[in-house]
């Protein structure tokens, strides 16, 4: 829920294990405690999308966590989070948007040991868009009192027996039919690509087929729809910067056109069983579909510069359900 930071502060001393997310200010004022945070001042209410910089939304850690570990990861151990996240539990990240953990994991972690036998969800911390360049993002060790700007700080929680973690994400997107496209290299930035296996400037293709940059680049998973958003398309150098990395290898189409995100949105949305543990939306959802002030469902929590549901996605909603377990009140 969205509250007061004087609300948070009176959790935290009670000794409460909470997952916050709000505006630098906001998080910089709360006292050591049991709780990791990441500044944004954007999110999904119960009463519909927010902005909001004198709000924190707090999410408390249901009664089936037994056991809880906070860490600051730097860039060179950001592998060791797979290692750290527990057997029987979930893991909480948080990576500073921008930053060169944020680069690294994203481009990284598919490829870390292990990664997908693990229940690993978070978000990419940003800023209010109109301080966008001016203003880094942060992510906070409650535990420490520290805040970083750098590196990711990650919640680790097991739990009891008779409890099971679950990931799921929410994709409005799908593939088009029209061509495959496939990247020579990993990354945010691509200059070159292979249209239906042909080299092509990437800027000029997606020039000539007028494509709209608000509709991502689209990879089928095995069934499960990974989104690429496109950041920036600069025609006289050639270069497309985008908000996660393609990868070698990989076939992507365009994203088909939505017509109506909340509709579709909500077609799609999970039977939740019960009150999710954690959930995010993402920025671009948010502003290409205007959520602010639209509901989207019980799925509640900060609107973000990227999505973890293992590895780094985009405009996509991820949630992190526990089964069987009492949420604490």
């Amino acid at each position: 829920m969205l509250t007061t930071p004087e609300q948070v502060a009176e959790k935290i001393r009670a000794g409460a294990t909470l997952y916050l997310a709000g505006d630098e200010s906001l998080l910089d004022s709360l006292p050591r405690g049991n709780w990791i945070g990441g500044t944004i001042p954007y999110f999904m209410d119960q009463r519909g999308g927010v902005h909001s910089r004198d709000l924190v939304f707090v999410t408390e850690l249901p009664r089936s966590v037994t056991g809880v570990r906070i860490h600051w990861y730097d860039v060179a151990d950001l592998a060791r989070i797979v290692d750290d996240s527990p057997d029987h539990g979930f893991s909480l990240l948080i990576l500073p948007n921008g930053s060169q953990a944020h680069v690294r994991y994203a481009q990284d972690s598919p490829d870390y040991p292990g990664l997908y036998l693990k229940h690993i969800a978070g978000w990419v911390a940003g800023v209010d868009l109109a301080e966008l360049g001016r203003t880094l993002p942060r992510v906070y060790d409650g535990t420490s009192g520290k805040r970083y700007d750098g590196g990711c700080v990650a919640l680790h929680a097991t739990l009891a027996g008779s409890s099971r973690a679950s990931i799921g994400i929410v994709n409005c997107f799908r593939q088009d039919d029209g061509d495959v496209l496939t990247f020579p290299e990993d990354g945010f930035e691509i200059g070159q690509c292979l249209v239906n296996g042909r080299p092509r400037t990437f800027s000029e293709y997606l020039a000539a087929r007028q494509a709209d940059p608000r509709l991502p680049l689209v990879a089928d998973y095995n069934g499960e729809m990974i989104n690429v958003g496109i950041q920036s398309i600069d025609a006289a150098k050639g270069r497309v910067k985008l908000y996660a990395p393609v990868f070698h290898g990989v076939e992507y189409r365009l994203a088909a056109p939505v017509a109506d995100y909340v509709e579709e949105f909500s077609r799609r949305l999970p039977q939740v069983a019960s009150n999710p543990v954690f959930s995010c939306n993402c920025i671009l959802n948010f502003l290409y579909s205007e959520l602010e002030g639209k509901r989207t469902g019980q799925l509640v929590g900060p609107v973000t510069f990227g999505e973890i549901a293992y590895q780094v996605l985009n405009q996509t909603l991820v949630y992190l359900q526990i089964d069987d377990d009492d949420i604490a009140a």
